[in-house]
């Protein structure tokens, strides 16, 4: 009876295990499919104006059904959204691999942004949808304003850093929104090459942060 008893525990324990396996293989197959859209997303997003994107030209793209899309994402600005956040994210984190090094300064934070949303211009475009264009779901709200907190963050540090005192939020803010001036305003410039346009940037840049970093010396 005690033998029957433990292969009997053993058996379940195994099975217990299998089911275990299973559920963290479906978990990650998951996670997987979510970045293949995600992904596509980018891509059709970078190609065209938000307001023009349709699921199907997403599923399409990734090579999927676009009803196998709702099986992840509820619609399409919840998607636009989870995409746009990487960019975000991805921005702070540059940012805070410079403030982590000894010898940063202000002047290379701003062309570290400049640099990142030139060259990952899909996420610009989202970041000047949202800017001037974007209302989020209440549903989206939580994470979009933690993610921008943790930009806002990086800027915080920065200016404490360069011995700033007392609320220093609104120099980030001030700092964000002149950064993302340059990027909105020279983008597209006339009869530039991208090159061109993005040292003219990078000059530009380096005057806001000068500025910036004058003003904290008076």
């Amino acid at each position: 009876m005690t033998n029957r008893l433990v292969l009997v525990y053993i058996s379940r324990g195994k099975m217990m295990k299998t089911k275990g396996a299973f559920s963290r293989l479906k978990e990650q197959e998951r996670k997987t499919r979510k970045a293949i859209i995600i992904d596509a997303a980018e891509r059709v997003f970078a190609s065209k104006p938000f307001s023009k994107v349709t699921m199907r030209d997403i599923a399409g793209e990734a090579g999927i059904s676009p009803g196998a899309i709702y099986r992840y994402f509820p619609d399409q600005q919840t998607l636009f959204v989870e995409a746009f956040l990487i960019g975000a994210e991805g921005i702070a984190k540059s940012v805070q691999e410079i403030l982590s090094k000894d010898g940063y300064t202000i002047d290379k934070v701003a062309e570290s942004f400049i640099n990142y949303l030139f060259e990952n211009d899909h996420y610009f475009k989202m970041m000047t949808h949202f800017i001037l264009e974007g209302s989020i779901k209440d549903s989206l709200l939580d994470r979009t304003n933690a993610v921008a907190r943790y930009m806002l963050e990086q800027f915080d540090t920065m200016f404490k850093k360069m011995g700033a005192t007392g609320d220093v939020r609104p120099l980030s803010h001030a700092f964000f929104a002149a950064l993302n001036g340059i990027l909105i305003t020279f983008y597209n410039y006339p009869g530039r090459g991208r090159q061109e346009i993005l040292k003219h940037m990078q000059v530009l840049a380096r005057i806001i942060a000068s500025l910036f970093k004058n003003r904290l010396s008076l």
